[in-house]
């Protein structure tokens, strides 16, 4: 697998978990949103992951590598009904909607998509570091 392919896994991986960390960030700023255009509180998403993205068609390569989004789905759970009757969102009985967003579970996602990313950084800087090493043997 050469350089550039290596760099276009990396890249995909990368682009991916900042779209990760971009939903994760709109459902923890969406918690409490209890009214949407669309009517209704807002819906949690996710962002559904599959492999490939990446054409490699080197011998002895993979066919399909990196990974890539499938879809970002709204979560289907039911809301979370609070009794307020003094919330101007609140139906006849006095309950409010609230989002279907789980802080702490929104907080673990984004832990895990910025270790990703990091990993990520970290994957793309050990390959710049082969390729200016590679180069610089030429020179000598």
């Amino acid at each position: 697998m050469g350089l550039i392919n290596s760099l276009s896994i990396t890249d995909s991986a990368l682009t991916t978990e900042r779209l990760q960390m971009d939903v994760i960030a709109n459902n923890t700023a969406n918690a409490n949103t209890t009214q949407t255009t669309g009517g209704g509180p807002y819906k949690s998403e996710d962002v559904i992951l599959t492999p490939g993205g990446v054409e490699n068609n080197l011998p002895g390569g993979l066919a399909n590598a990196g990974v890539q989004v499938a879809a970002i789905v709204q979560d289907t759970a039911k809301p979370r009904m609070v009794f307020d009757p003094t919330n101007p969102a609140a139906n006849k009985q006095g309950y409010v909607a609230y989002p279907n967003v789980d802080p702490i579970t929104q907080t673990t996602n984004m832990m895990a998509a910025q270790r990703a990313y990091q990993a990520n950084i970290t994957v793309a800087d050990d390959e710049k570091s082969m390729a200016l090493d590679a180069i610089s043997l030429g020179h000598i």
